[in-house]
């Protein structure tokens, strides 16, 4: 199959995006010539933005687009859309995100040859032309992904050499992640760090935040974890997260014993991406920001509960995962055995890790 109008439907969430990037690159690669379309939401097309291997953003507004059955005016922004994918005329559409609205709206962009998971949600995959299925080889949703394109005749999964705007981790030869790397932005959160009395190259981000209450780490245990690495790697401590995270961290600042900067809602998506990528170490939650540390390079420690982590750890780095049984739980998305959730995860065994990643 020779395509040369494709689109990628893959809307959220930030993790899950990053998971994906490494098919954006594998369909470049065999595609050279081809147009490369992504649907996403607003929020986080600051990811895609200037991507070497994309040729367009179409931005979905999920909130608004969501009343299109009762708002007159978000309906016709609803036609508007699914006017201009139409329009597009896609010879392939691939959707990873696996739920009725997004296969829905494959479907409604006219395009014959329509990707798709077999084990959709939603019934989804009534909308898909081709359905691949996942199975032991590929529990990873890197590797699933990549089945997918596969199926659309993209045989060519090994990176490009590295061009300095991304790179192919070690143990992973065939995945290449992408990400926005800017001088300006990376000075930005220099004199932001700066502000705070940090060095540059000296310090730590933690993560302890996530729009999943069940997959945070008790957070007194981050303060405990913030004074052992402090005291023994003489690291600052920066604490990421979202604007509605800002207590959070302010009530992690009052249980450490050490300064802790709070960095909540203080970064754009590019600067966040900035403040990991030169960061000492990252400790997080399965959360985002995490993925994305994950995807480049930095050294990291990710903790998981409910959530498989066969199926999301970082890539080809499985030293930088803490979980119960991260191997041993099929093909399930999540867990409900008791033993998985992370409150059973120990303050020493996320430092032992911390140590093995700063000492990398």
């Amino acid at each position: 199959m020779e395509l040369k109008n494709i689109l990628i439907i893959k809307p959220s969430s930030l993790g899950d995006i990053v998971l994906a990037l490494p098919a954006l690159s594998a369909l470049r690669r065999n595609f050279p010539e081809a147009k490369i379309s992504w649907l996403v939401r607003p929020e986080f097309a600051p990811l895609l933005e200037n991507h070497p291997h994309l040729t367009e953003v179409i931005l979905f507004d999920r909130k608004r687009l969501g009343k299109a059955w009762f708002h007159p005016g978000a309906f016709c922004s609803l036609i508007s859309l699914i006017r201009r994918l139409r329009r597009r005329e896609f010879d392939a559409v691939f959707d990873f995100q696996g739920l009725l609205r997004t296969a829905a709206l494959a479907w409604l962009s006219g395009c014959k040859n329509r990707f798709g998971m077999a084990n959709a949600r939603e019934f989804a995959r009534l909308f898909y032309t081709h359905k691949v299925h996942q199975d032991e080889d590929c529990v990873h949703l890197v590797d699933y992904y990549l089945k997918i394109v596969r199926a659309a005749g993209a045989a060519d999964l090994s990176p490009a050499p590295s061009t300095g705007s991304g790179q192919a981790l070690s143990g992973a030869e065939r995945v290449e992640f992408v990400l926005p790397q800017d001088a300006a932005v990376a000075d930005s959160v220099g004199k932001l760090l700066t502000s705070h009395n940090i060095e540059r190259d000296n310090y730590v981000v933690f993560v302890p935040g996530s729009t999943d209450p069940d997959k945070c780490w008790p957070v007194e245990r981050f303060a405990g974890l913030a004074d052992k690495i402090a005291s023994q790697f003489h690291l600052s401590i920066v604490a990421a997260g979202s604007t509605s995270e800002a207590d959070l961290i302010e009530r992690l600042k009052s249980l450490a014993h050490v300064p802790v900067a709070n960095f909540a809602g203080r970064t754009s998506l590019g600067q966040l991406i900035a403040l990991l990528r030169a960061a000492r170490l990252v400790v997080s939650n399965d959360t985002g920001p995490g993925h994305i540390a994950a995807a480049l390079g930095t050294p990291l420690v990710l903790m998981y509960s409910w959530s498989n982590p066969a199926r999301i750890a970082p890539y080809g780095r499985p030293e930088c995962m803490v979980a119960r049984e991260p191997y041993g739980r099929g093909l399930d998305i999540k867990s409900t055995d008791p033993r998985h959730n992370i409150r059973n995860i120990t303050v020493d065994e996320v430092y032992q890790k911390a140590c093995e990643q700063i000492r990398r």
